[in-house]
């Protein structure tokens, strides 16, 4: 069978529909439901229910879609073996961090690498999950938590830290806090689940705080951080961040920094690729 078809009725059946199927394989929809009626038509079955605007799997189609998903595992794997045969140091590779790490610390390192290995070109993946290596999100992540994956290749950086800093304008506005007792009555900017950060500062530090503190919040660290910028509040930053501003001072600097590990991963099998071994080597040799 057509392997296209294949990864076609694939994409659809996990994602739920031929739109989203379409932007997955990089197709237009009308081309995605070509190949999956074509694979219909050539088995002689119907895998799909149109209900509404979603597709549904026909009991023949749950049927074919477990021999189907073992065949797209063996083609990942096959894809990763030939990725990690490539001897090249030309080509592409892309590395997955942070939004932060992506923004503030990636981009000089790249213009050295760049120096080092012109024909390497870098598509850095901005995420603040965990980009999912053996399906190509990434040929290199940098985490902040210890890859647990079997397959993976990881190796521990240096680790960096996060201070609380707050704007020049928000110090003239509200005053400096002089006492870990005077954040009681300040502003904070939080990032994801405010929940988790408010327990890390409170039950950990210390702080006297409450979720009432937390008056702002992002679901991106780079955002929060021009919140910060902006005077709406103290926010727990970077290092590397807030050294690219000087319109941002910690705040409370006796305080103990907030520790963030930093983790280089790979694939086993893509770290015998020349081009995806010289560059995590780089990496490692730059944040280490």
């Amino acid at each position: 069978m057509d392997w296209n078809l294949i990864r076609a009725f694939l994409a659809t059946a996990e994602t739920g529909s031929l739109s989203a199927a379409a932007r997955e394989l990089k197709l237009t929809q009308p081309t995605l439901s070509r190949q999956v009626g074509a694979l219909e038509a050539s088995l002689g079955i119907l895998l799909f229910d149109r209900v509404g605007r979603s597709l549904v799997l026909t009991p023949s189609g749950k049927d074919l879609l477990v021999h189907v998903r073992r065949m797209g595992e063996a083609a990942e794997e096959l894809a990763l073996v030939a990725s990690g045969q490539a001897q090249s140091i030309e080509g592409l590779v892309k590395i997955s961090a942070s939004d932060i790490v992506a923004a503030y610390v990636l981009p000089p390192l790249l213009r050295q690498l760049h120096e080092r290995a012109p024909g390497i070109r870098v598509e850095v993946v901005a995420s603040n999950g965990l980009s999912d290596i053996l399906r190509r999100e990434a040929d290199i992540a940098i985490r902040h938590v210890r890859p647990a994956q079997p397959d993976l290749v990881a190796r521990r950086c240096r680790d960096s830290a996060a201070h609380l800093y707050a704007a020049r304008s928000y110090l003239v506005a509200h005053g400096r806090p002089e006492r870990v007792d005077d954040l009681a009555t300040a502003d904070f900017v939080g990032f994801f689940r405010v929940e988790d950060l408010l327990a890390a500062l409170r039950d950990e530090r210390g702080l006297p705080l409450t979720v009432e503190n937390f008056r702002w919040s992002a679901n991106s660290f780079v955002v929060a951080l021009e919140m910060v910028r902006q005077g709406l509040g103290i926010g727990v930053v970077q290092r590397e961040a807030a050294e690219r501003h000087d319109d941002i001072v910690q705040v409370l600097p006796e305080l103990d920094p907030f520790p963030i590990p930093v983790w280089l991963a790979t694939h086993a099998e893509l770290h015998t690729s020349r081009r995806i071994r010289l560059v995590f080597d780089f990496l490692a040799e730059m944040l280490g």
